[in-house]
Protein backbone atom coordinates (compact mmCIF):
# COMPACT_ATOMS: atom_id res chain seq x y z
CA UNK A 1 0.00 0.00 0.00
CA UNK A 2 2.61 2.10 0.82
CA UNK A 3 4.41 1.37 -2.28
CA UNK A 4 1.12 2.52 -4.06
CA UNK A 5 0.76 5.61 -1.98
CA UNK A 6 4.21 6.90 -3.24
CA UNK A 7 3.66 6.39 -6.67
CA UNK A 8 0.30 8.44 -6.91
CA UNK A 9 2.14 10.78 -5.24
CA UNK A 10 4.93 10.62 -7.41
CA UNK A 11 2.95 10.93 -10.34
CA UNK A 12 0.90 13.68 -9.27
CA UNK A 13 3.59 15.66 -8.30
CA UNK A 14 5.41 14.55 -11.70
CA UNK A 15 2.20 16.21 -13.93
CA UNK A 16 2.49 19.45 -11.85
CA UNK A 17 6.31 19.80 -12.54
CA UNK A 18 5.66 18.78 -16.16
CA UNK A 19 2.98 21.28 -16.39
CA UNK A 20 5.29 23.61 -15.59
CA UNK A 21 8.27 23.22 -16.94
CA UNK A 22 7.24 22.22 -20.44
CA UNK A 23 5.15 25.67 -20.86
CA UNK A 24 8.13 27.51 -19.41
CA UNK A 25 10.25 25.47 -21.90
CA UNK A 26 8.46 26.26 -25.04
CA UNK A 27 8.08 29.55 -23.68
CA UNK A 28 11.67 30.39 -23.26
CA UNK A 29 11.90 28.47 -27.09
CA UNK A 30 9.61 31.05 -28.33
CA UNK A 31 11.16 34.09 -26.92
CA UNK A 32 14.88 33.19 -28.03
CA UNK A 33 13.36 32.35 -31.72
CA UNK A 34 11.63 36.05 -31.47
CA UNK A 35 14.98 37.31 -30.66
CA UNK A 36 16.55 35.43 -33.18
CA UNK A 37 13.98 36.76 -36.01
CA UNK A 38 14.23 40.38 -35.01
CA UNK A 39 18.41 40.68 -34.72
CA UNK A 40 18.65 38.94 -37.89
CA UNK A 41 15.57 40.91 -39.54
CA UNK A 42 17.67 44.01 -38.53
CA UNK A 43 20.75 43.15 -40.55
CA UNK A 44 18.13 42.19 -43.42
CA UNK A 45 16.58 45.49 -43.65
CA UNK A 46 20.41 47.21 -43.65
CA UNK A 47 21.43 44.80 -46.62
CA UNK A 48 17.64 45.64 -47.78
CA UNK A 49 18.94 49.72 -47.84
CA UNK A 50 22.04 48.94 -49.48
CA UNK A 51 20.64 46.84 -51.99
CA UNK A 52 18.26 49.47 -52.75
CA UNK A 53 20.73 51.75 -53.07
CA UNK A 54 22.96 50.21 -55.04
CA UNK A 55 20.18 49.49 -57.90
CA UNK A 56 19.43 52.91 -58.25
CA UNK A 57 23.14 53.81 -58.51
CA UNK A 58 23.95 50.39 -60.65
CA UNK A 59 26.70 49.73 -58.78
CA UNK A 60 26.58 46.33 -56.91
CA UNK A 61 30.78 46.64 -55.21
CA UNK A 62 29.83 47.96 -52.63
CA UNK A 63 27.06 45.64 -51.20
CA UNK A 64 28.90 42.73 -52.53
CA UNK A 65 31.88 43.73 -50.56
CA UNK A 66 29.13 44.02 -47.56
CA UNK A 67 27.79 40.66 -47.90
CA UNK A 68 30.80 39.03 -47.95
CA UNK A 69 31.93 40.16 -44.91
CA UNK A 70 28.87 39.54 -43.28
CA UNK A 71 28.71 35.99 -44.20
CA UNK A 72 32.25 34.92 -43.35
CA UNK A 73 31.81 36.50 -40.01
CA UNK A 74 28.24 34.68 -38.48
CA UNK A 75 28.19 31.92 -41.22
CA UNK A 76 25.41 32.75 -42.99
CA UNK A 77 24.05 32.90 -46.76
CA UNK A 78 22.84 36.42 -47.80
CA UNK A 79 21.29 36.25 -52.08
CA UNK A 80 20.22 39.65 -53.64
CA UNK A 81 17.52 39.43 -56.17
CA UNK A 82 15.89 42.05 -58.59
CA UNK A 83 12.52 42.65 -59.04
CA UNK A 84 12.32 40.56 -62.20
CA UNK A 85 13.79 37.83 -59.33
CA UNK A 86 17.44 37.52 -60.86
CA UNK A 87 20.55 37.38 -58.39
CA UNK A 88 22.01 40.31 -58.44
CA UNK A 89 24.67 39.74 -55.33
CA UNK A 90 25.61 36.46 -53.27
CA UNK A 91 28.00 35.41 -50.63
CA UNK A 92 28.20 31.90 -49.06
CA UNK A 93 25.95 28.53 -49.51
CA UNK A 94 22.15 29.09 -49.73
CA UNK A 95 20.63 25.44 -49.72
CA UNK A 96 17.14 24.62 -50.40
CA UNK A 97 14.69 26.50 -52.16
CA UNK A 98 14.49 30.53 -51.82
CA UNK A 99 11.21 30.36 -54.40
CA UNK A 100 8.72 31.09 -51.72
CA UNK A 101 10.60 33.28 -49.54
CA UNK A 102 11.27 35.55 -53.09
CA UNK A 103 7.55 35.98 -53.46
CA UNK A 104 6.92 37.10 -49.93
CA UNK A 105 9.21 39.97 -49.93
CA UNK A 106 8.87 40.64 -53.95
CA UNK A 107 5.25 41.31 -52.63
CA UNK A 108 6.08 43.90 -50.51
CA UNK A 109 6.23 41.63 -47.23
CA UNK A 110 8.76 40.94 -44.63
CA UNK A 111 9.31 37.73 -43.18
CA UNK A 112 7.32 37.83 -39.51
CA UNK A 113 7.69 34.86 -37.75
CA UNK A 114 10.10 31.63 -37.99
CA UNK A 115 9.84 27.87 -36.99
CA UNK A 116 10.34 27.52 -33.23
CA UNK A 117 13.95 27.43 -32.31
CA UNK A 118 14.60 24.22 -30.25
CA UNK A 119 17.59 21.94 -29.16
CA UNK A 120 16.85 19.79 -32.07
CA UNK A 121 16.68 21.99 -34.65
CA UNK A 122 16.03 23.46 -37.26
CA UNK A 123 19.69 24.06 -38.17
CA UNK A 124 19.18 27.73 -40.32
CA UNK A 125 16.45 29.25 -40.79
CA UNK A 126 14.88 31.85 -44.05
CA UNK A 127 14.69 36.09 -43.82
CA UNK A 128 13.42 37.32 -46.35
CA UNK A 129 13.30 41.08 -46.94
CA UNK A 130 12.06 43.37 -49.63
CA UNK A 131 14.27 46.33 -51.22
CA UNK A 132 12.59 49.80 -51.70
CA UNK A 133 9.28 50.97 -50.45
CA UNK A 134 5.67 50.54 -51.40
CA UNK A 135 5.01 50.37 -55.68
CA UNK A 136 8.87 51.38 -56.00
CA UNK A 137 10.48 48.07 -54.78
CA UNK A 138 13.92 47.18 -56.30
CA UNK A 139 14.44 43.45 -55.15
CA UNK A 140 14.70 41.14 -52.42
CA UNK A 141 17.32 40.53 -49.67
CA UNK A 142 17.11 36.73 -48.56
CA UNK A 143 18.91 36.13 -45.51
CA UNK A 144 19.33 32.01 -44.30
CA UNK A 145 21.55 32.13 -40.76
CA UNK A 146 22.58 29.77 -38.73
CA UNK A 147 20.40 29.03 -35.02
CA UNK A 148 23.79 27.51 -33.27
CA UNK A 149 23.82 29.77 -30.80
CA UNK A 150 20.15 30.17 -29.86
CA UNK A 151 19.49 26.13 -29.80
CA UNK A 152 22.34 26.28 -27.52
CA UNK A 153 20.96 28.79 -25.29
CA UNK A 154 17.36 26.89 -25.78
CA UNK A 155 19.14 23.49 -24.96
CA UNK A 156 20.96 25.46 -21.97
CA UNK A 157 17.68 26.60 -20.60
CA UNK A 158 15.77 23.33 -21.20
CA UNK A 159 18.70 20.94 -19.65
CA UNK A 160 18.47 23.50 -16.64
CA UNK A 161 14.79 23.05 -16.67
CA UNK A 162 14.59 19.42 -16.84
CA UNK A 163 17.56 19.22 -13.69
CA UNK A 164 15.15 21.16 -11.81
CA UNK A 165 12.80 19.29 -12.49
CA UNK A 166 14.36 16.19 -11.66
CA UNK A 167 15.74 17.96 -8.27
CA UNK A 168 12.16 19.16 -7.80
CA UNK A 169 10.69 15.58 -8.36
CA UNK A 170 13.50 13.51 -5.98
CA UNK A 171 12.92 15.61 -2.97
CA UNK A 172 8.85 15.49 -3.74
CA UNK A 173 9.36 12.06 -4.08
CA UNK A 174 11.11 11.36 -0.85
CA UNK A 175 8.45 14.36 0.76
CA UNK A 176 5.87 11.76 -0.44
CA UNK A 177 7.92 8.43 1.01
CA UNK A 178 7.81 10.51 4.24
CA UNK A 179 4.27 11.47 4.07
CA UNK A 180 2.74 7.76 3.26
CA UNK A 181 5.01 6.48 6.29
CA UNK A 182 3.36 9.10 8.14
CA UNK A 183 -0.24 7.75 7.17
CA UNK A 184 0.34 4.45 7.34
CA UNK A 185 1.76 4.02 10.85
CA UNK A 186 -0.99 3.27 12.48
CA UNK A 187 -1.91 0.69 9.78
CA UNK A 188 1.75 -1.17 10.17
CA UNK A 189 0.92 -0.63 13.66
CA UNK A 190 -2.18 -1.75 14.10
CA UNK A 191 -0.92 -4.83 11.42
CA UNK A 192 1.73 -5.42 14.50
CA UNK A 193 -0.39 -5.17 17.14
CA UNK A 194 -2.61 -7.67 15.60
CA UNK A 195 -0.32 -10.04 14.57
CA UNK A 196 0.75 -10.34 18.55
CA UNK A 197 -2.64 -10.36 19.57
CA UNK A 198 -3.47 -13.57 17.13
CA UNK A 199 0.14 -15.13 18.55
CA UNK A 200 -1.30 -15.27 21.65
CA UNK A 201 0.38 -11.81 23.37
CA UNK A 202 -3.00 -10.34 24.49
CA UNK A 203 -1.01 -7.42 26.08
CA UNK A 204 -0.31 -6.07 22.75
CA UNK A 205 -1.43 -2.30 22.05
CA UNK A 206 -0.52 -0.04 19.51
CA UNK A 207 0.97 3.54 19.88
CA UNK A 208 -2.07 6.09 20.14
CA UNK A 209 0.21 9.08 19.34
CA UNK A 210 1.52 8.94 16.01
CA UNK A 211 -0.44 9.09 12.10
CA UNK A 212 -3.31 11.40 11.03
CA UNK A 213 -5.82 12.08 13.86
CA UNK A 214 -8.40 9.91 12.00
CA UNK A 215 -6.20 7.20 12.17
CA UNK A 216 -5.54 7.88 15.94
CA UNK A 217 -8.85 7.75 16.46
CA UNK A 218 -9.14 4.08 15.15
CA UNK A 219 -5.93 3.25 17.37
CA UNK A 220 -7.49 4.02 20.44
CA UNK A 221 -10.33 2.49 19.90
CA UNK A 222 -9.05 -0.48 18.32
CA UNK A 223 -7.00 -0.62 22.22
CA UNK A 224 -10.28 0.00 24.09
CA UNK A 225 -11.49 -2.94 21.93
CA UNK A 226 -8.35 -5.15 22.81
CA UNK A 227 -8.60 -4.02 26.48
CA UNK A 228 -12.41 -5.52 26.27
CA UNK A 229 -11.88 -8.33 25.09
CA UNK A 230 -8.60 -9.19 26.71
CA UNK A 231 -10.81 -8.53 30.23
CA UNK A 232 -13.45 -10.74 29.51
CA UNK A 233 -10.94 -13.49 28.31
CA UNK A 234 -9.51 -12.99 31.79
CA UNK A 235 -12.97 -13.30 33.27
CA UNK A 236 -13.57 -16.35 31.49
CA UNK A 237 -10.19 -18.20 32.64
CA UNK A 238 -10.43 -16.77 35.84
CA UNK A 239 -14.27 -18.44 36.14
CA UNK A 240 -12.53 -21.74 34.39
CA UNK A 241 -9.86 -21.93 36.76
CA UNK A 242 -12.00 -21.03 40.13
CA UNK A 243 -14.85 -23.56 38.89
CA UNK A 244 -12.10 -26.15 38.03
CA UNK A 245 -10.62 -25.31 41.86
CA UNK A 246 -13.84 -25.35 43.10
CA UNK A 247 -14.76 -28.98 41.99
CA UNK A 248 -11.73 -30.34 43.43
CA UNK A 249 -13.02 -30.97 46.40
CA UNK A 250 -16.62 -32.03 46.21
CA UNK A 251 -15.49 -34.78 43.50
CA UNK A 252 -12.79 -35.81 45.91
CA UNK A 253 -15.43 -35.88 48.86
CA UNK A 254 -17.79 -37.67 46.11
CA UNK A 255 -15.52 -40.51 45.41
CA UNK A 256 -14.32 -41.09 48.66
CA UNK A 257 -17.93 -41.65 49.89
CA UNK A 258 -18.50 -44.09 46.71
CA UNK A 259 -15.47 -45.94 48.32
CA UNK A 260 -17.00 -45.83 51.33
CA UNK A 261 -20.25 -47.19 50.14
CA UNK A 262 -18.66 -50.47 48.71
CA UNK A 263 -18.66 -53.10 51.89
CA UNK A 264 -22.47 -52.17 51.71
CA UNK A 265 -22.98 -53.04 48.16
CA UNK A 266 -24.93 -56.41 46.86
CA UNK A 267 -22.77 -58.29 44.09
CA UNK A 268 -25.25 -57.26 41.44
CA UNK A 269 -24.70 -53.36 41.64
CA UNK A 270 -20.68 -53.88 41.94
CA UNK A 271 -20.76 -53.63 37.79
CA UNK A 272 -22.70 -50.51 37.81
CA UNK A 273 -20.52 -49.35 41.02
CA UNK A 274 -17.31 -49.71 39.23
CA UNK A 275 -18.73 -47.32 36.11
CA UNK A 276 -20.01 -44.90 38.92
CA UNK A 277 -16.23 -44.64 40.42
CA UNK A 278 -14.86 -44.73 36.75
CA UNK A 279 -17.31 -41.79 36.16
CA UNK A 280 -15.98 -39.76 38.77
CA UNK A 281 -12.98 -40.28 38.10
CA UNK A 282 -12.95 -39.55 34.50
CA UNK A 283 -15.00 -36.40 36.20
CA UNK A 284 -11.75 -35.37 38.22
CA UNK A 285 -9.32 -35.73 35.68
CA UNK A 286 -11.51 -33.72 33.26
CA UNK A 287 -11.47 -30.82 36.19
CA UNK A 288 -7.54 -31.15 36.41
CA UNK A 289 -6.95 -30.88 33.04
CA UNK A 290 -9.39 -27.79 33.08
CA UNK A 291 -7.53 -26.35 35.93
CA UNK A 292 -4.35 -27.02 33.77
CA UNK A 293 -4.83 -24.96 30.60
CA UNK A 294 -6.47 -22.33 32.77
CA UNK A 295 -3.51 -22.04 34.42
CA UNK A 296 -1.22 -21.96 31.04
CA UNK A 297 -3.86 -19.64 29.37
CA UNK A 298 -3.18 -17.07 32.06
CA UNK A 299 0.62 -16.81 31.04
CA UNK A 300 3.41 -18.11 32.78
CA UNK A 301 6.91 -16.21 33.05
CA UNK A 302 8.82 -17.27 29.82
CA UNK A 303 12.44 -17.40 30.62
CA UNK A 304 16.12 -19.29 30.06
CA UNK A 305 15.64 -22.77 30.57
CA UNK A 306 17.62 -26.10 30.43
CA UNK A 307 15.81 -28.45 28.33
CA UNK A 308 17.51 -31.43 29.58
CA UNK A 309 17.65 -31.06 32.65
CA UNK A 310 13.64 -30.91 32.94
CA UNK A 311 13.17 -34.01 30.53
CA UNK A 312 15.50 -36.50 31.92
CA UNK A 313 13.80 -37.29 35.12
CA UNK A 314 10.85 -37.64 33.57
CA UNK A 315 11.98 -39.72 30.82
CA UNK A 316 13.40 -42.22 33.47
CA UNK A 317 9.68 -42.41 34.95
CA UNK A 318 7.98 -43.09 31.73
CA UNK A 319 10.57 -45.58 31.26
CA UNK A 320 9.52 -47.86 33.45
CA UNK A 321 5.98 -47.39 32.97
CA UNK A 322 6.36 -48.39 29.20
CA UNK A 323 8.35 -51.41 29.99
CA UNK A 324 5.64 -52.51 32.36
CA UNK A 325 3.05 -52.74 29.44
CA UNK A 326 5.85 -54.24 27.13
CA UNK A 327 6.73 -50.92 24.98
CA UNK A 328 10.49 -49.62 24.43
CA UNK A 329 11.17 -46.35 25.40
CA UNK A 330 14.63 -45.15 23.23
CA UNK A 331 16.08 -41.47 24.08
CA UNK A 332 18.61 -39.30 22.66
CA UNK A 333 19.50 -36.20 24.60
CA UNK A 334 22.40 -33.87 24.15
CA UNK A 335 24.54 -33.43 27.62
CA UNK A 336 22.26 -29.63 27.75
CA UNK A 337 20.22 -27.54 25.73
CA UNK A 338 18.98 -23.93 26.98
CA UNK A 339 15.91 -22.46 25.30
CA UNK A 340 13.64 -19.28 25.85
CA UNK A 341 10.46 -20.91 26.84
CA UNK A 342 7.95 -21.45 29.65
CA UNK A 343 9.73 -23.56 32.53
CA UNK A 344 8.75 -27.00 32.33
CA UNK A 345 6.96 -26.73 29.38
CA UNK A 346 9.02 -28.93 27.25
CA UNK A 347 8.69 -31.77 29.97
CA UNK A 348 5.23 -31.23 29.90
CA UNK A 349 4.78 -31.19 26.64
CA UNK A 350 6.33 -34.69 26.41
CA UNK A 351 4.29 -36.04 29.56
CA UNK A 352 1.27 -35.55 27.02
CA UNK A 353 2.65 -36.91 24.22
CA UNK A 354 4.02 -40.07 25.70
CA UNK A 355 0.65 -40.43 28.04
CA UNK A 356 -1.01 -40.55 24.42
CA UNK A 357 1.50 -43.11 23.09
CA UNK A 358 0.89 -45.25 25.96
CA UNK A 359 -2.70 -45.75 25.26
CA UNK A 360 -1.93 -46.16 21.68
CA UNK A 361 0.86 -47.98 20.75
CA UNK A 362 -0.10 -51.46 20.89
CA UNK A 363 2.72 -54.28 22.86
CA UNK A 364 5.83 -54.57 21.30
CA UNK A 365 6.38 -51.13 19.80
CA UNK A 366 8.71 -48.70 20.19
CA UNK A 367 8.51 -44.55 21.39
CA UNK A 368 11.44 -42.13 20.60
CA UNK A 369 12.22 -39.45 22.08
CA UNK A 370 15.02 -36.89 20.59
CA UNK A 371 16.44 -33.49 21.05
CA UNK A 372 17.94 -31.82 18.36
CA UNK A 373 18.87 -28.26 19.18
CA UNK A 374 15.56 -26.68 19.69
CA UNK A 375 13.62 -29.41 18.37
CA UNK A 376 11.67 -31.86 20.64
CA UNK A 377 10.93 -35.11 18.56
CA UNK A 378 8.71 -37.78 20.38
CA UNK A 379 7.84 -40.54 17.75
CA UNK A 380 6.08 -44.01 17.68
CA UNK A 381 5.48 -46.84 15.75
CA UNK A 382 1.54 -47.19 16.42
CA UNK A 383 -1.56 -46.94 14.32
CA UNK A 384 -1.31 -43.07 13.84
CA UNK A 385 -3.50 -40.43 12.75
CA UNK A 386 -4.44 -39.44 9.44
CA UNK A 387 -4.18 -36.21 8.24
CA UNK A 388 -7.86 -34.76 8.36
CA UNK A 389 -7.75 -35.82 12.24
CA UNK A 390 -3.92 -34.75 12.79
CA UNK A 391 -5.48 -30.89 11.67
CA UNK A 392 -7.99 -30.89 14.38
CA UNK A 393 -6.08 -33.02 16.93
CA UNK A 394 -5.12 -30.00 18.56
CA UNK A 395 -8.37 -28.69 19.27
CA UNK A 396 -10.04 -28.79 22.53
CA UNK A 397 -11.90 -31.49 23.59
CA UNK A 398 -11.34 -33.24 20.58
CA UNK A 399 -11.32 -36.94 20.08
CA UNK A 400 -11.28 -39.49 17.58
CA UNK A 401 -13.82 -41.75 16.31
CA UNK A 402 -11.82 -44.91 16.91
CA UNK A 403 -10.91 -43.75 20.56
CA UNK A 404 -14.04 -43.09 21.95
CA UNK A 405 -13.53 -46.00 24.72
CA UNK A 406 -9.99 -44.76 25.72
CA UNK A 407 -9.75 -42.93 28.86
CA UNK A 408 -9.14 -38.90 28.39
CA UNK A 409 -10.29 -36.12 28.57
CA UNK A 410 -9.20 -34.40 24.90
CA UNK A 411 -7.69 -31.46 26.37
CA UNK A 412 -3.94 -33.00 26.24
CA UNK A 413 -2.56 -31.77 23.16
CA UNK A 414 -4.59 -28.25 23.48
CA UNK A 415 -2.53 -27.81 26.81
CA UNK A 416 0.68 -28.75 24.62
CA UNK A 417 -0.38 -26.34 21.94
CA UNK A 418 -1.13 -23.93 24.60
CA UNK A 419 1.92 -24.41 26.29
CA UNK A 420 4.03 -24.34 22.85
CA UNK A 421 2.64 -21.06 22.04
CA UNK A 422 3.23 -19.29 25.31
CA UNK A 423 7.34 -20.34 24.87
CA UNK A 424 6.97 -18.87 21.81
CA UNK A 425 6.90 -22.16 19.78
CA UNK A 426 5.21 -24.30 17.69
CA UNK A 427 3.55 -27.73 18.29
CA UNK A 428 3.01 -29.99 15.39
CA UNK A 429 1.30 -33.62 14.69
CA UNK A 430 3.78 -35.41 11.43
CA UNK A 431 3.18 -38.95 10.00
CA UNK A 432 5.89 -41.08 11.10
CA UNK A 433 7.65 -43.16 8.84
CA UNK A 434 6.43 -45.99 7.86
CA UNK A 435 3.88 -45.50 10.37
CA UNK A 436 2.94 -44.11 13.74
CA UNK A 437 3.11 -40.37 14.80
CA UNK A 438 5.47 -37.69 15.27
CA UNK A 439 4.91 -35.02 18.27
CA UNK A 440 7.26 -32.47 17.11
CA UNK A 441 8.00 -29.19 19.32
CA UNK A 442 10.21 -26.31 17.73
CA UNK A 443 11.04 -23.88 20.74
CA UNK A 444 12.89 -20.45 20.14
CA UNK A 445 16.85 -20.47 20.91
CA UNK A 446 18.36 -19.23 24.16
CA UNK A 447 19.99 -16.11 24.78
CA UNK A 448 22.75 -14.58 22.93
CA UNK A 449 21.34 -16.74 20.23
CA UNK A 450 22.28 -19.96 21.55
CA UNK A 451 20.32 -22.78 20.05
CA UNK A 452 21.71 -25.61 21.64
CA UNK A 453 23.76 -28.50 20.34
CA UNK A 454 22.71 -30.34 16.56
CA UNK A 455 20.46 -29.81 13.96
CA UNK A 456 16.83 -29.23 13.88
CA UNK A 457 15.19 -32.29 12.96
CA UNK A 458 13.18 -33.05 9.82
CA UNK A 459 10.25 -35.20 10.00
Amino acid sequence: MRRRLVTTFAALIALVIAGLAIPLGLAYSSHRTGRLLLDRRADATRFAELADQAVREGDLSGLTAEITRYAELYGAAVRVRGRDGAVLAEAGAMPGDDRTATRLALSGRTTEDLPAVTPFGPGTVMIAEPAGRDAQLSGAVLLRVPTGHARRDVGLVWGALALGALAALACSTLAARGLARWILRPVTELDRTTGAIAEGHMEARASPDVGPSELRRLKERFNAMADAVSAALERQRAFVADASHELRTPLTVLSLRLENLQPHLEAAGAAEYEEALAEVDRLAALVEDLLALARVEAGAVVRDVEVVGELRPRLEGWREVFAARGLALETSLPETAHVTAVPDAAARIADIALDNAHKFVPKGGTVTVRLDGRVLRISDDGPGLPEAERREALGRFWRSGEHANVPGSGLGLAIAAELAGRSGGTLELLPNRPRGLVVRLTLPGGPNGDHGHGRDAQP
